[in-house]
C-alpha cells in the first residue's frame, strides 16, 4: 500500500465557532487516501462483523442494503485541518449490525479493501454515532469517497471513517490500524486536536 503525507496545513480557522479548532471551512469534498482506490463489484462485495472468539456474520451487499438505513446529516472533520459542514449521508447504523452479537470487546478494527484499517473504541459506533454509509448526498457513494460503502464515525477525525469497509473486528485490547501505527492518534477527537500520538 502507498504511503501519502501525514498532512497539509490549509488556511487559518475562520472563527466559525462550528469548526474545532485548527480548522479550516471547504465547501468541496477533498479526496485524501493511503493507496489506489479499489474498484469492488458488488456481486462479490460482502460485509463481516467477527467477534473474538472467532464467530462471523456476513451480509451481501444486497442484504445490508436491505436493512433499515438512516439519512444522517453531520460535520465531518479531517486530520489534514479542513472541515465539511451539513454533509448528507445514508446508511446502516453499526448497532444494527451488532445486534445479535454476543462480545465482551472494548475495541474494533475497521478491515477495507485494499488492506487499510483504523482502531476505534466499540462505544464510539454505537448509540447512534456510526454508520455503514453507502450513499452521499442522495447518490451512491463515489468510489474516491469511499464508495461502495464506507464506516461513518463524524465525531472522530475522519481517517477513522474506513472507506471501502469490507468488517469490523471485535477485540479486547486495543491495537493500533494504520495511520496509528504511522503516529496518528489512537482516539482522534477534533475538539481536542487529537492529530497525532501525544496530542
Amino acid at each position: 500500500m502507498g504511503i501519502v503525507s501525514p498532512g497539509f496545513f490549509g488556511r487559518r480557522g475562520s472563527g466559525d465557532t462550528k469548526l474545532p479548532p485548527g480548522q479550516y471551512l471547504t465547501h468541496d469534498f477533498p479526496v485524501l487516501s493511503a493507496g489506489p482506490t479499489p474498484r469492488i463489484d458488488l456481486d462479490s462485495w460482502q460485509f463481516v462483523v467477527s467477534t473474538e472468539t472467532g464467530q462471523r456474520k456476513q451480509w451481501s451487499w444486497k442484504e445490508l442494503t436491505g436493512l433499515p438505513a438512516e439519512d444522517i446529516t453531520k460535520d465531518i472533520h479531517c486530520v489534514t485541518k479542513w472541515s465539511k459542514l451539513g454533509t448528507s449521508w445514508k446508511g446502516v447504523p453499526v448497532e444494527t449490525l451488532l445486534a445479535d452479537v454476543e462480545t465482551a470487546a472494548d475495541y474494533v478494527m475497521a478491515h477495507s479493501y485494499g488492506g487499510y484499517t483504523t482502531n476505534l473504541p466499540l462505544e464510539d459506533l454505537l448509540n447512534g454515532q456510526a454508520w455503514i454509509a453507502y450513499q452521499y448526498d442522495g447518490e451512491p457513494l463515489a468510489p474516491e469517497h469511499g464508495g461502495p460503502a464506507r464506516l461513518l464515525v463524524p465525531h472522530l477525525y475522519f481517517w477513522k471513517s474506513a472507506k471501502w469497509v469490507r468488517g469490523l473486528e471485535l477485540m479486547l485490547a486495543n491495537e493500533s490500524g494504520f495511520w496509528e501505527t504511522a503516529g496518528y492518534h489512537d482516539y482522534g477527537d477534533p475538539w481536542r486536536e487529537q492529530r497525532y500520538q501525544g496530542d
